[in-house]
């Protein structure tokens, strides 16, 4: 595995950790997730650009962000207990999907 993948994965896992710290912040009302939530997106930030060195834009952002989301809306279900549809599961595999099928687009 690249050394830039490694980066790409570690910035995804950084940005879910943001969003979650983001959530728990309530509003900015809370100051340790608020600070962490600039740490983690500070150092995700800082690893997603390590990773374009190697990756293509396209792709990582992709990847990143897809993978993103669809992690938050796993994190949104099981521990913030938000609702789960069927259009939700449905949307959430759709973007995976979509992930999937960029990068090994990419392959080629």
């Amino acid at each position: 595995m690249n050394i830039s993948w490694l980066y790409l994965f570690v910035a995804i896992l950084l940005e879910v950790s943001g969003t979650i710290a983001m959530k728990l912040s309530e509003g900015f009302t809370r100051m340790v997730p608020l600070v962490t939530m600039f740490i983690f997106y500070g150092f995700g930030l800082t690893l997603l650009t390590l990773a374009l060195k190697k990756i293509e834009l396209s792709i990582a952002y992709a990847i990143w962000s897809g993978m993103g989301t669809a992690l938050i809306g796993i994190v949104g279900i099981i521990w913030f207990k938000e609702s789960m549809t069927a259009l939700k599961v449905i949307s959430i595999i759709l973007i995976i999907v979509g992930v999937i099928g960029l990068n090994l687009n990419s392959e080629h």
